[in-house]
């Protein structure tokens, strides 16, 4: 697969497109130095790259129905996660949330995860939207077992899937949760791909001031390797992708022209197209 990708998206490409894109993100933020405030104000939680991918059919709904962890070489989150505080959703059933917690006490030092809650719970003490607020605030990231996953977007609501930014990352646990350390560990080191309704989806790839260029490229293509596994028809079913910040512009790195009917085609964007782009992102 790693000479599939490599062959469809030259390296050089996506390297083009990362350094555009960080470069345009400096000159922005240089641009609003004298409006600093407003500036943080406004691209809260937008200084993620995202590979953007656009399907050539609508996915069926069962794949629209829950996230997809897609895992990275290099992890977006601005700290080691031993450092940051963490919560684990339980749906009580499979796992529980007394298997989880005894897992914890035999890990000693340091715990994986700060809180333990059960979707029960959940659904009983977090229903007013301040209150799912005060637990947004709370903790830097969230993890869910993946038999609650599915239930989790009416129970936490658009305080958390507005932004997205938080979201529960799924983790297949064991019913004793003798691998949680090493599945919140994995989890940590993933990004997510919520498919959409329609062809457009993204998934986060890099992040300004946590990942350096040649580590957001090594994402790019670890996201697409797992990204091409969960499509419909894979390869086959995408039209293309592209980079960007949320607010700049989208960079193309790969886009399906068809020569006749057969797949695969050209993988690369027209060059004198692609390069009008790149230097559009450069300039700006």
């Amino acid at each position: 697969m790693a000479d599939s990708r490599r062959e469809r998206i030259k390296e050089e490409t996506v390297r083009k497109a990362v350094n555009a894109l960080l470069k345009w993100r400096q000159k922005k933020l240089q641009s609003n130095s004298d409006h600093e405030e407003e500036e943080e104000e406004e691209s809260e939680g937008d200084d993620f790259i995202y590979l953007s991918l656009t399907l050539k059919k609508v996915p069926p709904k069962a794949l629209t129905l829950a996230p997809h962890r897609i895992p990275l070489r290099h992890s977006l989150l601005p700290e080691h996660h031993s450092t940051l505080n963490l919560c684990l959703i339980v749906d009580g059933k499979k796992v529980t949330a007394e298997s989880a917690l005894k897992a914890l006490a035999a890990q000693g030092g340091d715990p994986s995860v700060n809180q333990v809650l059960k979707l029960s719970k959940l659904k009983s003490d977090y229903r007013s939207f301040d209150s799912k607020k005060r637990l947004y605030d709370s903790f830097d990231a969230f993890f869910a077992t993946e038999n609650a996953v599915p239930l989790l977007p009416k129970v936490l609501g658009k305080v958390f899937y507005k932004k997205k930014s938080k979201i529960p990352v799924p983790v297949d646990l064991r019913a004793d949760c003798s691998n949680l350390e090493e599945e919140i560990e994995s989890a940590c080191n993933s990004s997510l791909l919520c498919l959409s309704a329609g062809t457009c989806s993204a998934v986060r790839v890099g992040r300004w001031g946590v990942t350096e260029g040649g580590e957001i490229i090594e994402n790019v293509y670890e996201a697409i390797d797992r990204v091409v596994e969960i499509v419909p028809r894979k390869w086959a079913g995408i039209k293309c992708f592209h980079l960007k910040f949320s607010d700049s512009l989208a960079l193309p790195i790969y886009e399906y022209l068809q020569p006749g009917g057969e797949d695969g085609g050209s993988s690369l964007v027209g060059e004198k197209r692609k390069r009008g782009v790149l230097d559009s992102a450069r300039k700006k």
